[in-house]
């Protein structure tokens, strides 16, 4: 039983990493790219590490496993929040099609204070 329900988060993880990696090559602009890298590999990524635990128990692989998941969830959004508003402040326009600019309404940000040469 455990190994069944450890071959399935092993595969929920696999197309979770799949599709995020699709995301980043797919998606237009660089703020939804790194959407895509934070939360489906994450998740994809945690899927694994659970998988491990399902697989061989509270082992060394299991403790190290768990101990791993928490890391990740902070560690990726933190790093992708920290490249979002570095891209943000330094002009890095939202994709043409972008309805709505949250962070522009809390900096007062204009076009007139853009980087031209950012595409």
């Amino acid at each position: 039983m455990n190994n069944m329900i450890s071959t399935i988060l092993i595969v929920i993880g696999l197309v979770f990493n799949l599709l995020g990696c699709i995301g980043m090559l797919r998606l237009p602009d660089v703020y939804n790219r790194l959407q895509a890298a934070t939360k489906c590999v994450t998740l994809g990524t945690c899927c694994l590490l659970i998988s491990l635990v399902a697989r061989y128990g509270l082992n060394d692989f299991g403790i190290k496993a768990l101990i791993a998941i928490p890391f990740i969830f902070f560690a990726s959004t933190i790093a992708a929040h920290a490249l979002i508003r570095g891209a943000y402040i330094y002009g890095i326009k939202l994709w043409e099609k972008t309805v709505v600019d949250e962070y522009a309404e809390v900096t007062n940000k204009t076009e007139e204070n853009q980087d031209p040469d950012c595409k």
